[in-house]
């Protein structure tokens, strides 16, 4: 019988599980600025030369372990619609609020933010994979609200998503307050005030 031989994929993708889960151990260990890929390398068993195959930098790293926490890597976002409007924006932002305030990991989302703001590949990436996936589940979310008679059929879509999350996100970056389900709670009745038919 002829062993059979090495599957490199398989290898490759062990590989790039260990770096993943290595930047997540030592983002939750260290803070961010304190992880360096020579860290991550060390942490998962491999040399730099494996991480800078597949990623140009330590954000560009730290990004994909998020995406592989968050979501498994994945782009689709699939929001409640129980058919009342507000009960499932709740659940959303309460969940919003949950993320942005795990101890672990807020100061490394905050950094990894601020590097996307000078990295244009690594902006366009958080682009694709996290906003506009998000934002279009927001929006046909609202779609299914005006159709309902719970949302004013002439907003802005893009505007009304704004309203809703952009207090948050303010809030969450530049440390203005706390971050509680209570706070989401009160921007998303105010927002459904100026959302709802007049």
């Amino acid at each position: 019988m002829t062993p059979r031989a090495p599957d490199p994929a398989r290898r490759n993708e062990r590989s790039r599980q260990a770096i993943l889960s290595a930047a997540l151990d030592l983002i939750g260990e260290l803070t961010y600025p304190k992880v360096t890929i020579e860290a991550i390398a060390s942490r998962a068993g491999v040399g730099k030369q494996t991480i800078y195959r597949w990623w140009p930098s330590k954000a560009a790293v730290v990004f994909d372990a998020f995406m592989m926490l968050n979501k498994g890597g994945s782009s689709e976002v699939v929001l409640p619609d129980t058919g009342d409007f507000a009960a499932d924006m709740r659940v959303v932002l309460h969940a919003t609020v949950a993320e942005f305030a795990d101890p672990r990991y807020a100061s490394a989302y905050r950094a990894l933010n601020t590097d996307v703001q000078d990295d244009p590949a690594l902006a366009e990436q958080m682009l694709a994979r996290v906003l506009r996936p998000t934002l279009e589940a927001v929006k046909e979310r609202l779609r299914a609200a005006q159709r309902a008679g719970q949302i004013d059929t002439g907003i802005d879509l893009d505007v009304a998503i704004e309203l809703i999350y952009a207090p948050l996100y303010h809030r969450w970056l530049l440390r203005t307050g706390p971050m509680t389900t209570a706070y989401a709670d009160q921007v998303l009745d105010l927002a459904l005030r100026a959302l709802r038919p007049q």
